[in-house]
């Protein structure tokens, strides 16, 4: 076997079969163009207007999607060809930028015709990414499910936050449409590379006489009837609002109470996603050696210890290996919860509980960043690190003994089905 293959199979072990590796390849490519757009976006809302409610109301209209539609996203790919519906909405999202391209080009562009391009590529992106997270479970098996989402997340790592940023601020410099044409291209790659995976063809189920909303609420009842599942979304929840309430105020963090300066706090971004990147490139050993509960409990408890460090640090020098250690271990969680979650949801289920994980995702980013934000204004900008030490370390006594659980909720499942 030469070198490159050797690489190749280390990679993505033929095990994994080649569906996999068309899917991987897909979302690195998808994942370059969206790490340009987070560059790229903001510059171009910031070349046409300063007035900040209208900045942040550009943010929103991205994000403003996945709270409105991502539990009929869900529903959407529990009931159609997922892989048909991630081709249709991806080449949705690169219709949507190739229009947004052209109007830059005329010259004609505004920041309402910003805003309204932002909300349907983020409509769009919801649906295809509801789909896609469901598309990995139907190609691997269930005990390579952790390495199979560690592989997925390196592309995110260093094309969505390394790479892509950086290059979105160059390229957008050098022409403001640039960046939102290499963007298209990556995301009409991405059609055709999805449209070669091997998947059955047509729905996942074969009759389907309910409506959107009884399929909601019967995906909400499924997840509220399983009790590890159900733990695992509200331990997420309240670790997200923990987490968010200091990065809401980060930036002040650094500048105020660490010293840094501009080019310091972005760094901080740098130094996680490098961590991250040693984290799921070490998960599969890790996960082959540490039992799967002990696991749960070890990165929930750096979690802990790592906003203990951050409340106590006033020096950038030991700022940033804490965000590298953030990193490493955070990106381990997102692995493993993410296995986890798909090993238990059956095939059918896994829109429906998927949308709801990222609504509890969002809202407890949504509830942590306005607490932050108060905590913050009243006492000070290392107050929210206290607030996630104590929280984080209260929910994790809490949930202590449940992980072992939770760590084993396919075993769960498999019994209560029986």
């Amino acid at each position: 076997m030469s070198p490159a293959s050797r690489v190749v199979e280390t990679v993505f072990p033929q095990r994994l079969g080649t569906s996999f590796r068309w899917l991987v390849a897909s979302s690195w490519t998808t994942n370059l163009g969206d790490g340009l757009m987070m560059a790229a976006g903001p510059l171009l809302v910031a070349s046409q207007t300063r007035n900040p409610v209208l900045v942040a109301a550009a943010a929103m209209s991205f994000q403003l999607p996945w709270l409105v539609f991502g539990l009929v996203a869900g529903a959407m790919a529990d009931r159609l060809d997922r892989r048909v519906l991630v081709m249709a909405m991806d080449a949705a999202r690169a219709i949507v930028l190739a229009g947004l391209c052209a109007v830059i080009l005329t010259g004609e562009v505004n920041i309402w015709l910003v805003m309204g391009a932002m909300f349907l590529v983020g409509l769009a992106e919801v649906f295809a990414d509801s789909a896609t997270g469901t598309l990995l479970p139907m190609l691997v098996d269930k005990p390579d499910l952790g390495i199979a989402n560690a592989r997925i997340q390196v592309g995110f790592l260093t094309a969505n936050q390394l790479a892509g940023p950086a290059l979105g601020a160059v390229i957008f410099a050098a022409g403001m449409a640039l960046p939102f044409m290499i963007q298209t291209v990556c995301v009409a790659l991405g059609v055709v590379l999805v449209s070669r995976i091997g998947t059955t063809r047509g729905a996942v189920r074969e009759h389907v006489e309910t409506h959107v909303r009884q399929d909601i609420a019967e995906g909400v009842r499924w997840l509220a009837g399983n009790k590890p599942v159900r733990t695992l979304a509200l331990v997420i929840v309240a670790f997200n609002i923990t987490w968010a309430a200091p990065w809401s105020v980060l930036v002040l963090w650094s500048l105020e109470r660490v010293g840094m300066d501009e080019a310091g706090f972005g760094l901080l971004t740098t130094a996680s996603a490098l961590g991250g990147l040693l984290g799921t490139a070490l998960y599969g050993r890790v996960e082959r050696r540490v039992p799967l509960a002990t696991l749960m409990r070890t990165v929930l408890a750096c979690e802990v210890v790592f906003h203990l460090a951050m409340a106590l640090t006033t020096s950038p020098w030991a700022a940033y290996p804490l965000m590298f250690f953030f990193g490493a271990y955070a990106f381990i969680w997102g692995t493993l919860s993410q296995a986890v979650r798909q090993r238990a949801v059956p095939r059918e289920f896994q829109g429906r509980v998927g949308s709801v994980y990222m609504l509890c995702v969002m809202g407890g980013m949504l509830g942590g960043s306005l607490l932050g934000g108060l905590i913050a204004h009243r006492w000070g900008v290392t107050a929210p690190w206290w607030f996630a030490f104590v929280g984080s370390g209260l929910t994790l006594a809490l949930v202590w003994r449940q992980l072992g659980h939770i760590a084993h909720a396919d075993e769960e499942t498999v019994r209560a089905v029986a």
